[in-house]
């Protein structure tokens, strides 16, 4: 490795840390001051959030917006070195753009690989104990009262088996009128009927009250019972029927993976919403390399307006990546693409018109 590899690794890595830390220490500190008010309602204090929340908190934000963290800040260093006139030295001494552009590559590549790892095995962590704060005292008057009301459920929790309940309280455990029923194609074999039940976490059942319990048998004879109290297992638990808005971002890769096959084999009219998220947790590291070479294009040739010109578009040029992909993630969640290509489409755009300004780069 080469002096100047090592100075290039240096600036990206010193400036990157220097960019998170003060970034992520402002978006807590912007947050903290909107949610005091709500925290202290609660009964908990600015203490007690920024040891119990906003440590998962930053992990999430710093993860989320990488990509971008990234792009300003290969922005910043590389106009500085710019405008010092060292990249024209340095390519003045025989060094081709392309390889001057090998150590910002090494350093992209190791943070992508580092943003995956974290984002399928440490975020889902990281979120559950941010939402185990979040769902207690940050919730707004209107989401307490949707998380916490008794919902209704009616769902496929395997291909032949189906659940319904007049309504289920996720906090009590609680649900009443349960009825599931069992079919061979399309007749009914089994069908139980009870009163009200509460979920069992310890042995992940249903225990249920007041129970009817009819089998019918190959003969069409039936038999019908009745049991004061009966533990059922089935293939899915009340909140796998009945998922909170954001369970899939606290279930690492290969969980992630299982949930979204019993939710499809349910027919779950979410499935779009969780595979957006385990296409988002594959293409947004990858989107750290597009964004670093777009940066590296844009701030390495000197232009009137200097750093703040660069830094200017730079940001520019993020919110309307940041939009992209919000907009094609809605569309995904409304089924006019797919996930994988709605999780794609903004690489493949900005991967586009990467190539063309790093090509017309290296040629000037």
């Amino acid at each position: 490795m080469k002096i100047i590899d090592k100075y290039i690794i240096r600036n990206f890595i010193g400036t990157f840390i220097f960019m998170v830390l003060i970034l992520s220490t402002i978006a807590v500190i912007v947050d903290l001051s909107q949610k005091l008010g709500r925290i202290n309602d609660s009964g908990s204090t600015a203490f007690v959030a920024l040891t119990e929340f906003y440590p998962f908190w930053t992990i999430w934000i710093v993860n989320t917006f990488l990509p971008i963290a990234v792009f300003i800040t290969v922005i910043y260093f590389t106009s500085r070195l710019t405008m010092q006139t060292e990249i024209v030295g340095i390519l003045s001494g025989g060094i081709s753009f392309y390889r001057f552009t090998l150590p910002y590559l090494w350093v992209a590549i190791f943070l992508a690989v580092s943003a995956m790892l974290v984002g399928n095995i440490v975020l889902p962590w990281a979120n559950i104990n941010k939402n185990k704060y979040q769902y207690v005292h940050l919730l707004s008057n209107t989401d307490k009262e949707e998380y916490y009301k008794r919902q209704r459920i009616g769902s496929q929790v395997s291909p032949n088996e189906f659940v319904f309940v007049d309504s289920y309280d996720r906090t009590e455990k609680l649900g009443s009128s349960f009825m599931y029923q069992k079919f061979d194609s399309t007749e009914l074999k089994k069908q139980v009927i009870a009163s009200s039940f509460n979920w069992d976490d310890k042995d992940s059942t249903y225990a249920l009250m007041s129970v009817y319990q009819r089998e019918i048998n190959k003969d069409k004879t039936e038999k019908l019972e009745y049991l004061p109290n009966f533990k059922m297992k089935l293939p899915a638990t009340p909140d796998e029927i009945l998922p909170e808005e954001y369970v899939a971002e606290t279930m690492n890769t290969f969980e992630l993976n299982k949930f979204i096959e019993k939710q499809k084999a349910k027919g779950s009219a979410n499935v779009n919403t969780y595979e957006n998220e385990l296409n988002a947790r594959i293409s947004n590291p990858f989107s750290t390399i597009i964004l670093t070479l777009l940066a590296l294009s844009l701030s390495s040739k000197k232009r009137r307006g200097g750093i703040g010109m660069n830094l200017a578009v730079g940001i520019a040029l993020a919110f309307v990546y940041i939009f992209f992909s919000q907009t094609t993630s809605t569309f995904s969640e409304k089924g006019y693409v797919s996930p994988f290509i709605a999780a794609w489409i903004p690489n493949i755009v900005f991967g586009l018109l990467t190539l063309f300004l790093y090509i017309r780069r290296a040629r000037t």
